[in-house]
């Protein structure tokens, strides 16, 4: 049984969802990106999620934009109005519009009367007229066509326009002739959808203040502003889709707050400026996570950003890094695979990939953000990981989170942090020790000490990636290689209390379960509210980190029913709660969504509800 979530577009304020269909290359992403700041600027809970194809120009591109008073974001299926620039998929597009919906198009040429639709309500405005008549370069008047049809939606759902002149101002305040034909824009536009239709729609926006302590970021900015706060010093990279931006933001970052003035030696001499971090674009991938190693074994606390593609050719030196155990920190914000796949789809298909990276016995540990501000938060937890248990830490992003603008609760520090290092031994304490073995002594979290280089000639050791035993030395003798390989998975193991913890929401009365993970977190959360409304209470589990805490094996156990939802084919977090609790991989149902468009809380209740009545 599909549930029914539409609603009645004659009555709703603050609650429905546009979509804007384009062309890719053409400049519609800041006209798309203007409107939803502009909305956010309103105090009113809204979301953007950008679904472009890879290839640089000529493919459709869609912006929707869910704007919903009580913080329900997560991507719509049904549209209350759609901007139709695009007429390759004109009739796709005109088939997305939920019944009494509205369709605003470009009237400069007549539509086909084959795709009208009578309970659709047509919005001509003559785009392309208007700028050929008042603008004068061919690329100027394809850049204005969008800033005039952003007008129009402007007055039709009746976002304050001198909000989004100013925003305009301040985008273009260094170029006067850019702001002014901006502007123009802008009011044709708007002007001509206030003189022929009856503005604002029945849906709009009105004031709020529900966004008054939050933010507009997207993942990978607050990725890279987590890592400057962590104290990443070293940062080595490859450039790919969605990732890149974390390393571009990092680099702008730096640049801005690590460098440091040195005065010239004379009165005479000018200040000059020395940088307080190393960024290096690497030849590939192997190579990059090479110099995170060699720089997280001198003692930086370095990191890389990649996504799938990435991390299948980093595998044999993360193996490497989980046998010497060197601390290191990898950003992947995942897309749809396999092999290069849709680069420009988000998806969650990485979790087994990193969770057991390399040949051999390995385990690593991931943490989930579900959103930019835990990007930020989790980025930091990660280098603390990484240095307090010697290994190899995944942040597991996707492409939805990093790559679109999140309203998030704005980001808070403590002043008072001191980075966690780990078991790292000074001069000091190698003097008091007779010998030094590397792989010796465990704390009773199974984590042995280790030195930086420049210390003292006692606390040398030689690292290998071949087999050796607790004292460093190369081995192939049964009894001393599983000793060391049993204390890296008891000391894996022993991190599952450090990682974030699961975030359990539950409900009286409630029979089943539904566990998810990143950013399937805001659709699955309204799902169970929709559910609720049917009769059907659910309690709710998001897993954060692994190695899973015990609370994820009862949470499971408890519950009649339990639904792992995810974006994957393969449902690769139920099959890892099964390998690591224990747990019948049968008391699960997977719910997996893996086409590459970010999550909507329709399909979750769907899914939900089919296998229930099954």
């Amino acid at each position: 049984m599909a549930i029914d979530t539409t609603h009645d577009v004659s009555t709703q304020v603050n609650d429905f969802s546009i979509k804007l269909a384009n062309v890719n290359g053409t400049g519609s992403a800041s006209a798309n990106s203007l409107l939803m700041q502009a909305i956010f600027k309103m105090g009113i809970p809204v979301s953007g999620k950008n679904l472009f194809p890879s290839n640089i120009q000529g493919l459709p591109t869609w912006y929707e934009i869910r704007v919903n008073k009580t913080g329900y974001t997560a991507r719509a299926l049904d549209y209350d109005l759609m901007i139709a620039m695009n007429s390759q998929t004109y009739e796709q597009d005109i088939a997305d519009v939920r019944q009494g919906g509205y369709v605003l198009f470009d009237s400069s040429w007549p539509l086909d009367t084959e795709l009208l639709r009578e309970d659709v309500t047509f919005l001509g405005v003559p785009l392309a007229q208007m700028c050929l008549e008042n603008f004068n370069a061919p690329r100027e008047r394809i850049l204005m066509k969008n800033v005039a049809y952003a007008g129009a939606v402007v007055a039709l759902i009746g976002i304050d326009v001198e909000l989004v002149a100013d925003l305009l101002a301040q985008t273009f305040a260094k170029n006067e002739l850019l702001r002014e034909s901006n502007q123009k824009a802008l009011r044709l536009g708007y002007d001509y959808a206030i003189d022929n239709f009856d503005c604002p729609l029945a849906f709009h926006v009105e004031p709020m203040n529900a966004t008054n302590d939050s933010i507009l970021i997207d993942g990978n900015t607050a990725a890279a502003l987590g890592c400057l706060y962590a104290g990443a010093t070293v940062a080595a990279w490859y450039p790919i889709t969605p990732a890149t931006a974390v390393m571009d933001n990092f680099i702008r970052l730096c640049a801005k707050y690590r460098r440091e003035a040195v005065p010239g030696a004379t009165p005479d001499e000018p200040t000059t400026f020395k940088n307080n971090y190393l960024i290096l674009q690497a030849e590939d991938e192997i190579a990059s996570i090479g110099m995170v190693l060699g720089a997280s074994w001198s003692g930086a606390r370095a990191f890389t950003s990649t996504s799938g593609p990435g991390i299948s050719l980093m595998n044999e030196l993360l193996g490497f890094a989980y046998y010497t155990e060197i601390p290191a920190v990898i950003i992947d914000v995942q897309r749809t695979g396999p092999s290069t796949g849709m680069p420009t789809r988000t998806q969650q298909g990485d979790i087994m990939l990193c969770a057991y990276a390399s040949h051999g016995d390995t385990k690593h540990i991931l943490l989930f953000p579900a959103n930019p501000a835990e990007c930020f938060e989790f980025a930091v937890a990660a280098f603390d990981l990484a240095e307090h248990f010697q290994t190899p830490i995944f942040l597991m992003s996707d492409l939805d989170i990093g790559m679109n603008d999140w309203v998030v609760p704005q980001l808070t520090w403590n002043d008072a942090y001191v980075p966690d290092r780990g078991r790292v031994l000074s001069d000091v304490d190698l003097a008091g020790m007779k010998e030094f073995f590397r792989y010796a002594d465990p704390d009773e979290e199974f984590v042995t000490a280790r030195t930086l280089p420049g210390s003292d000639s006692k606390g040398a050791y030689f690292i290998r990636g071949s087999g050796h035993d607790k004292f460093g030395r190369y081995t192939e003798l049964p009894n001393d290689y599983q000793q060391v390989v049993d204390r890296l998975k008891a000391k894996h193991a022993s991190s599952a209390s450090h990682v974030p913890a699961p975030v359990i929401q539950r409900r009286d009365g409630a029979t089943i379960g539904i566990i998810t993970v990143g950013s399937c977190d805001l659709a699955v959360r309204e799902a169970i509210d929709v559910l609720e409304e049917v009769g059907v209470k659910a309690d709710y589990l998001r897993v954060r980190g692994f190695p899973f805490v015990e609370l994820v094996r009862r949470f499971v156990e408890e519950h009649d029913h339990c639904f792992v939802v995810e974006q994957n084919r393969d449902a690769q977090l139920r099959s890892i709660i099964s390998i690591e609790t224990g747990v019948a991989i049968e008391k699960m149902h997977p719910v997996n969504a893996y086409g590459g468009f970010p999550l909507s809380a329709k399909f979750v209740v769907n899914a939900v509800i089919t296998e229930l009545e099954n």
